[in-house]
């Protein structure tokens, strides 16, 4: 039976303590913690219950940013577009920028610093031919070409802590003070950090676990004049930019950056950019800096007696979990915000940690606990999606944030957090450090590869598009199947070529961004080497415009494998005669609805040996080809569904020649999924909905049987080696 107490973290506030002891007792909590805005009173720090205590490392002190304003964070930002009317033109730069957040560094040579761009023919302007009104916050640009576009790459300094400031605007805030940013990278800052966590980790025994949220560099997020987000990128190094940053780098790699090395023409090395060499070195450079620092302050924290914990969001800029130099930080604890089956295998899948540790939703803030709405949807919904992940690589522990207060207003709530939570022991007890069974091993290859493993655009607003869309439906469909998922980058193939246990690659996007791979295909070492190792039997999935640039005539550099291309308006005097459907097929066996999310168009079959499986309003949809013994299958995209995970399921299983071997722990209901592990003798089925489920269920050794599951139940059995 499983104990119900423990591997749940629980929020507490000032002036809560019975109801916080209630909870502690019926959620099972065995630790808690503060959020961003909350406090522990000293009564609640002597509860039976470890104490978690949100430590910033560069922010929320202001007494100390104010005296070394030179040493506030900076970032490369660049202006609006300016059409230049005559051979003079002012422009004002901060126009489109939230001006609590920054201002412009007039402290360092703006001449030497800052760019001007004729972003009509990529030329940069001479320094010599333009001045800063600084007073005005204008540049004037003389001796220019009339009726070109100009802009102004600046550096600025961030005045307000992104987070913080998110927060005190979400919140209503007021006046309270907002929290400015310092580097780490600068003499007295770097002294101050480290100081001031000696001193503090003395003056707070209770404390357990410092829960650092995070460290230096905050992720990039940048908002507009009317205080919203203006441009996110969870992954964006901006914010780790300065004048000591860029001339340690050039110290190091040997050359200097530009400023449009950061600015990217307005993109600022968004995830979805293929990433240039300088980017590359720069991300690797902060890297390095950023694992050697951190490292000292976990020593400091371990001297103490004290655990060291990070906050995976926030500042979390240069210590990636999946880079080089992770490891080294010698970290206690990895804690990140749950949204998806995704975002739990981002977190759970970390290696070189004692535990990792998963902060539900909702959020127990006043944007979803108010009067008239119900949380328990939300916090079912996200549940039922980080379960399945669960089931493959669990977290170690769980909890939430926010004001507890808020929370405690909704019984129904409290209630159902109590069943998650006691679920969630359950799993864990049955299955920590137990290899789940896996039919494959697939390998998602895009520009990245293994550091960003589980990890996509991590931006809300960007769930709109298509392309973002598709690949996260790709990683949340995986994040909860039976195969094992690996991440590799174009390079990984071109230099070591590909592993010969991987029996699927996957390639997705939009074509020109990093996750397609845009330029990266004309390199023929990468082409070559995927077609031999499809060749010989390997299995290749492209969704969406995969494998795209256009090059030597094809579009798709895989279309030979893939036994499509797309039409770009180049070859439309070439008629496509190959539109018939197959009658049936293995990958839509079980499929009755298709969502491709946004229409792709043009994609035509090569020739009469691609297997048209899904030929829809003058469109191919989903197609396979075989390429010698491997085979090579077409997705137009793959948003998130049940149906749509069972579609890219069934696409693996055929794309590895593998079809036979799919009804081993198999649910037919589409709704339902199995997930065995034989090193203990026991498998799980799940009902991944909010009704009412029956399915036939195929043991390990094809023997079916009919269940029935309640909404959102699980169901454990145990089996012999025989079946």
């Amino acid at each position: 039976m499983t104990e119900r107490k423990g591997r749940v973290t629980l929020p507490s506030q000032q002036n809560f303590l019975e109801e916080t002891k209630e909870l502690l007792d019926l959620w099972g909590a065995d630790a808690l913690r503060d959020s961003d805005g909350t406090k522990l009173d000293d009564e609640i720090k002597q509860l039976d219950a470890k104490i978690y205590t949100t430590y910033f490392v560069a922010r929320s002190h202001n007494e100390f940013a104010e005296k070394h304003k030179e040493e506030v964070q900076q970032l490369y930002l660049m202006s609006q577009y300016n059409t230049a009317k005559s051979s003079e033109l002012e422009i004002s730069f901060l126009d489109g920028y939230f001006k609590d957040q920054i201002q412009p560094d007039y402290y360092h040579d703006v001449k030497e610093w800052w760019e001007v761009i004729d972003r009509t023919t990529g030329e940069v302007v001479d320094p010599s031919n333009w001045e800063v009104n600084q007073e005005d916050n204008k540049v004037v640009i003389k001796n220019i070409e009339p009726w070109h576009e100009y802009t102004v790459s600046f550096l600025a300094y961030m005045i307000w802590d992104p987070t913080q400031m998110y927060n005190h605007i979400t919140n209503d805030w007021g006046d309270k003070p907002h929290e400015i940013p310092f580097d780490v990278r600068q003499p007295n800052s770097n002294q101050f950090v480290k100081d001031y966590l000696k001193n503090w980790l003395q003056e707070n025994p209770d404390t357990d676990v410092v829960r650092f949220t995070t460290f230096f560099y905050h992720f990039t997020l940048v908002f507009n004049n009317l205080a919203e987000e203006k441009f996110v990128d969870w992954f964006g190094y901006g914010a780790s930019v300065s004048v000591a940053a860029l001339q340690a780098f050039e110290k190091e790699k040997g050359y200097r950056l530009r400023p449009e090395d950061i600015v990217d023409q307005g993109y600022y090395n968004s995830t979805f950019r293929v990433p240039t060499k300088a980017y590359l070195d720069y991300i690797d450079f902060i890297q390095q800096f950023v694992a050697r620092e951190v490292k000292e302050l976990v020593q400091l924290t371990h001297d103490s007696g004290k655990e060291a914990m990070m906050f995976l969001g926030d500042n979390w800029i240069g210590t990636e979990p999946y880079g080089k130099y992770f490891k080294d930080t010698g970290m206690d604890a990895v804690v990140g915000s749950v949204g998806d089956g995704t975002t739990l295998r981002m977190i759970s899948d970390i290696e070189g940690v004692k535990y990792t540790e998963g902060r539900f939703l909702p959020y127990f803030f006043p944007d979803t606990f108010y009067e008239g709405n119900n949380p328990v949807i939300e916090a079912n919904e996200n549940w039922l999606t980080a379960r399945r992940a669960l089931m493959r690589k669990p977290l170690d522990r769980i909890g939430y944030g926010g004001y507890l207060s808020l929370a405690y207003k909704f019984p129904e709530f409290v209630d159902y957090v109590k069943e998650l939570t006691d679920e969630f022991r359950e799993i864990y007890d049955n299955i920590k450090g137990v290899k789940p069974y896996s039919g494959l091993k697939v390998a998602i290859l895009n520009s990245w590869g293994k550091l960003r493993t589980w990890q996509t655009h991590m931006v809300a607003h960007g769930k709109w598009y298509k392309q973002a869309y598709t690949y996260q439906g790709i990683l949340e469909a995986l994040s909860g199947s039976a195969v094992d998922v690996t991440f590799i980058s174009f390079d990984d193939i071109i230099e070591n070529g590909i592993a010969d246990d991987i029996d699927v690659i996957i390639n997705a996007g939009d074509a020109g961004t990093s996750f397609s791979g845009g330029e990266m295909w004309k390199e023929k070492e990468l082409t070559s080497k995927l077609r031999e190792w499809v060749n010989n039997g390997g299995g290749f999935i492209g969704i969406g415009e995969p494998t795209a640039h256009h090059h030597q005539g094809r579009f798709f550099q895989l279309a030979n494998v893939l036994g499509v291309d797309k039409e770009l308006g180049f070859s439309l005097s070439t008629n496509k005669y190959f539109t018939e459907t197959v009658d049936s097929h293995f990958i839509t066996e079980d499929i009755t609805t298709f969502d491709y999310g946004e229409d792709m168009q043009n994609v035509y079959a090569l020739n009469d040996n691609t297997e048209i499986i899904d030929f829809t309003g003058g469109e191919i949809h989903l197609s396979a080809s075989s390429f010698g013994k491997g085979r090579g299958v077409y997705i137009a995209g793959l948003p998130y569904s049940h149906e749509n995970t069972r579609l890219l399921m069934r696409a693996m299983y055929y794309a590895a020649n593998k079809e036979n071997e799919m009804n081993k722990w198999f649910a037919t209901n589409v709704h339902c999924e199995v997930h065995a592990y034989p090193e203990i003798n026991k498998y799980a089925v799940i009902n991944n909905s909010m009704e009412k489920q029956t399915t036939t269920v195929y043991d390990g050794a094809g023997k079916p049987y009919e269940l029935t599951l309640e909404p959102s139940q699980i169901i454990w059995e145990e089996y012999t080696n025989e079946g």
